[in-house]
């Protein structure tokens, strides 16, 4: 999924409204919803751009992690299964 804006315009975006611009007129202006001002509050409110740099290292970090697991489990169901079958 592509996203329409990075961390560093959200956290901008949420600098705007800290500082007292409406949200309203915030999302009006540059052309998103006030669903997504709310989910980007709950995951990056508070954050410095560094922060949400790291935050995104860290969850690509863990999807190569889960990734990396899934395929020891299936190798090593696969090596079950082919001892089952030998003996």
């Amino acid at each position: 999924m592509k996203k329409r804006f990075s961390e560093e315009q959200i956290i901008g975006f949420l600098k705007e409204a800290d500082a007292g611009v409406p949200v309203k007129d915030l999302c009006r202006r540059h052309g998103f919803s006030d669903a997504s001002f709310y989910n980007w509050r709950t995951k990056f409110g508070g954050m410095d751009i560094s922060d949400a740099k790291r935050l995104k290292a860290l969850e690509a970090e863990n999807a190569r992690l889960k990734r990396l697991l899934a395929e020891a489990m299936l190798d090593s169901e696969a090596l079950k299964a082919a001892l089952r079958g030998k003996y």
